[in-house]
């Protein structure tokens, strides 16, 4: 292969700490006040986009890499994470709390208080995670998640099932915005919500899937309850896939072992490129992180936006197969009528997350899977029980809308921060969006079934409401581009490039960064 010296500057090897320099100065430095003012006006955010046919090859074939290598093993620990959390749903139909003698409703006390374990430690599972070594920490966790899936074959008792579950909140908590960060340090913005929507359909695979390993499952005909073999089997293949987690996974693309070097050495230049952010673009965690990340206004204004969009995936898809069952199929079947809603809502998150990624565009994208939801609960709530079929069919429109919004948002907050440490913890304290999950225990409660009409009417006006409020924050970030568009006019080009690399103001608080709407 020739050697990259030749190729566009764009492509050199970072060599050096001028080189990087080099790098940034070209996304903000040679531009004059003018053009950053224009950009800033019409919201169109800056990043790695590779201009020249060659650039283009190159950051394909990397992502194809990465693509390979990396995303595919945290697909398959999320999709193990997606069945242990829902498994609960799956083995209630096959008779869970029946058979221990425990009361029905003990699956919504113990998912609320998971949510209520779970959603307060994901900032501070994901700061540890980023201190120890993210791919190190997705093995412990996962490993500690698996041994109390298993644990739930032998549970006795209320208390214990609550207990187990609460554990299982702990070492879960930092997975998803782990997961997430780990995966932003790979891909720049603008090829990043695809992915993550790749890794976060899995948990909308793991519906579909969970309900086909019950299906099969709950045919045994063994000592044990139909149930316990559904958790020794789960719980079993996490564990397995927890041991080889550290030793394929790679700290950081720079040290990527499938990856030659000028291939670590370009991969490490383009994340540089894409973040435009300080010469210490590193992967930790420093306490000016943790107070910019704490204070970073968009995450607020969007979280409990997200946290209302999250009531359908994080809350309903956990019953989801005790509202099948509502319907009037039978246990073993009531699993496997959940399949086909997870498919196509998997299908319509990746079709729309690789639109939202080709157009660079967020919000339409986000409205669009909400706009979804609310016509599939709408048709769900008038439709008779009696018409089985046409409600199945609601439900079917209700999820392929569900798992939009979630991972939109994700990649929208990781692109519109580009300090690894400061976005660590800002998709940390995101994962709050989990918050869905105590309201969607609270509400699809067993009194109200088996048409679940009141659950359903208060989902659909939350999610209303999240509807408007992503509207509102796509006008709240316009309105933040406009403000230092003003700034930006005044400058001069020195001033714009000082602005670009100094720390005065950090990382997406430069007046030179572009939010991405």
């Amino acid at each position: 292969m020739a050697d990259n010296s030749t190729k566009s500057e764009v492509n050199r090897h970072p060599r050096d700490v001028e080189d990087i320099a080099d790098a940034m100065h070209q996304v903000h430095g040679e531009k004059d006040a003018a053009a950053v003012h224009d950009e800033l006006v019409r919201s169109k955010a800056g990043g790695y986009i590779p201009l020249t046919s060659e650039e283009k090859h190159q950051s394909r074939a990397l992502n194809l890499k990465f693509d390979i290598f990396v995303l595919p093993f945290c697909v398959l620990i999320y999709l193990l994470n997606g069945l242990d959390r829902s498994n609960l749903g799956n083995a209630q139909i096959g008779g869970f709390t029946k058979d221990l003698g425990i009361p029905a409703d003990t699956i919504n006390t113990a998912t609320s208080l998971f949510f209520c374990t779970f959603v307060p430690l994901q900032p501070i599972s994901t700061a540890i995670g980023k201190r120890v070594g993210q791919a190190r920490w997705l093995s412990i966790i996962s490993l500690g998640w698996g041994i109390m899936t298993l644990s739930h074959a032998f549970v006795k008792t209320k208390g214990q099932v609550i207990a187990v579950r609460l554990l299982i909140g702990v070492f879960e908590a930092g997975f998803y915005p782990t997961c997430v960060s780990y995966l932003a340090t790979f891909y720049p913005r603008f090829d990043l919500a695809y992915r993550i929507a790749l890794f976060y359909g899995s948990y909308a695979v793991a519906g579909a899937f969970g309900g086909l390993i019950a299906w099969g499952v709950f045919h045994i005909n063994g000592s044990l309850y139909s149930w316990q073999y559904l958790f020794i089997i789960e719980g079993a293949i996490t564990l397995l896939i927890a041991v080889i987690t550290p030793f394929w996974l790679v700290a950081e693309p720079k040290k990527a072992w499938f990856l030659k070097e000028h291939e670590r050495a370009y991969a490490e230049r383009r994340m540089v490129m894409d973040a435009s952010a300080n010469l210490d673009s590193t992967y930790k965690m420093t306490k000016r992180d943790l107070v910019e990340g704490a204070l970073d206004w968009k995450l607020w204004c969007v979280l409990p936006w997200n946290v209302l969009a999250s009531i359908a995936p994080q809350g309903f898809t956990i019953f989801f197969p005790i509202v099948v069952k509502g319907l009037g199929y039978s246990g073993a079947k009531a699993n496997l009528m959940t399949v086909p809603p997870y498919v196509v809502g998997t299908v319509v998150l990746l079709v729309v997350a690789a639109s939202s990624d080709h157009f660079h565009e967020r919000t339409i994208h986000i409205l669009s899977g909400i706009t979804v939801v609310i016509i599939g609960l709408i048709l769900v709530i008038v439709l008779p029980l009696e018409n089985t079929h046409a409600r199945y069919g609601g439900l079917v429109i209700l999820l392929a809308g569900t798992f939009v919004a979630a991972p939109i948002t994700v990649a929208w907050l990781a692109g519109n921060t580009p300090e690894p440490g400061k976005r660590t913890l800002v998709l940390g304290i995101n994962g709050w969006g989990n918050l869905g999950g105590i309201i969607g225990s609270e509400l699809y409660k067993p009194k109200y079934g088996p048409d679940y009409h009141f659950p359903l009417k208060v989902t659909v006006g939350l999610i209303g409401v999240a509807w408007l409020g992503y509207a509102a924050y796509h006008f709240e970030l316009r309105f933040a581009n406009n403000l230092k568009a003003r700034k930006i006019a005044q400058m001069t080009h020195e001033e714009i490039e000082e602005e670009s690399r100094s720390d005065k103001r950090y990382a997406d608080r430069k007046y030179t960064f572009v939010y991405s709407l």
